[in-house]
């Protein structure tokens, strides 16, 4: 093992690391005390004949640049292995704006490889390793140093056996005719749309209940205000002013310091200061806009009695053809995905209606609800009969 603290020494490992079909990537991070994930500590490895090689990099360190990292990352021909890998991604994206390509992530295989709904690292070792990893520094502090031989170790095991996992995951893959699958949901997982938050969205996490113009449009305006602070002062948005201060700004619309020093949570001297007056103006940018400008609140209505039913009946088609198939109910279609195709039928967007997920479920789902697909339940098992 080797603790990679140089630009030079990094670079020399990814040119190795380049001329071997893939590498296991996972990360250390932080991010109770900051907006963006601090990297603390990067894991890499591949495999040889002679057993490959497995590094840690310490970004922490003076003048280390991780660019020849992001050099490996484009390379098309090696593909970059995860585990769960959106917040790794994330940190990439956000770091260098590079996103690995081509890559594999595990635990999306491993859905599509009937090993269940969101399946952890650990338990994959496990099964597929035949080895038991310590899991005691899961909530360590990365961003200490010197690290201890354990957290070295721990560290190691999150990209060694990692290879084992992959190459495990890719033969079933390939002898199920599903890499196309796997392939699909990776250039989702790649878009970096899911890595570029939207400001101007930042009012949908508070999931507001009042439909009010005036209110909703003050709460944009706040939430944004608030987003973009602790994007510039690198903190966790409470950090800034809390959720549920945000929701009584938006609420009363304080016209002055005064005002605002009332609001629950809010204090005199912080609404008289300079955070208070940028507050402040964004309530005024709030105010000033047009009611149509709100947005419009998407309220579900109750199901109808009958789209009830035929979600009911999804369901346990779903979990047959789920388990048949061998593959989690989770990757397929969510609960929320089954009531919009009782209600819409063919009209619905839904992942289910499209690709691999069609063959699979959507086809029989569409027949279900036309009326043209029977299912009972004989021998312990749900049957299906065309009618």
């Amino acid at each position: 093992m080797k603790m990679i603290t140089t630009t030079e020494a990094l670079a020399a490992f990814c040119t190795e690391a380049a001329k071997h079909p893939y590498v296991t990537v996972d990360t250390e991070f932080l991010r109770e005390r900051t907006y963006w994930s601090k990297l603390c500590l990067l894991q890499m490895a591949y495999s040889d004949p002679e057993g490959g090689d497995a590094v840690l990099v310490d970004p922490l360190a003076e003048g280390l640049s991780l660019e020849p990292v992001y050099d490996l990352f484009r390379n098309k021909a090696v593909v970059k292995v995860f585990h769960a890998a959106r917040q790794d991604l994330e940190i990439f994206f956000v770091d260098a704006g590079v996103i690995p390509d081509p890559m594999f992530d595990t635990q999306v295989a491993a859905m599509v490889c009937g090993y269940g709904e969101q399946v952890g690292y650990e338990t994959l070792v496990r099964k597929i390793a035949k080895a038991e990893l310590d899991k005691s520094h899961r909530f360590t502090d990365w961003s200490r140093r010197p690290l201890t031989e354990t957290q070295i170790n721990y560290a190691l095991g999150d990209v060694t056996h990692l290879r084992t996992v992959f190459v495990e995951l890719s033969n079933q893959l390939e002898r199920e005719n599903r890499v196309s699958w796997v392939q699909e949901e990776m250039s989702a997982l790649g878009s970096i749309d899911r890595y570029q938050p939207d400001v101007e969205d930042a009012w949908r996490r508070l999931k507001p209940r009042g439909d009010k113009p005036q209110f909703l449009n003050v709460l944009v305006s706040v939430a944004k205000w608030r987003e973009l602070e602790a994007q510039r002062r690198d903190v966790p948005r409470n950090r800034v002013i809390r959720d549920d201060t945000v929701m009584e700004i938006a609420a009363s619309a304080p016209v002055n310091a005064s005002d605002l020093g009332q609001v629950r949570g809010y204090s005199e001297n912080a609404a008289r200061g300079k955070q208070g007056h940028a507050i402040l103006e964004a309530v005024r940018e709030g105010v000033a806009k047009p009611r149509e400008d709100a947005p419009k609140l998407k309220k579900r209505k109750p199901l109808s009695d009958a789209a009830a039913q035929g979600a009911a009946l999804l369901r346990v088609l779903l979990k047959s053809r789920a388990e048949n198939a061998n593959v989690a109910q989770r990757i397929i279609a969510n609960t929320e995905e089954l009531e919009r195709l009782a209600e819409k039928g063919e009209a619905a967007e839904v992942p289910a209606l499209n690709g691999w997920r069609k063959d699979i479920f959507g086809a029989a789902a569409l027949e279900l609800l036309a009326g043209r697909l029977f299912i009972g339940f004989q021998g312990g098992k749900v049957t299906e009969r065309e009618l």
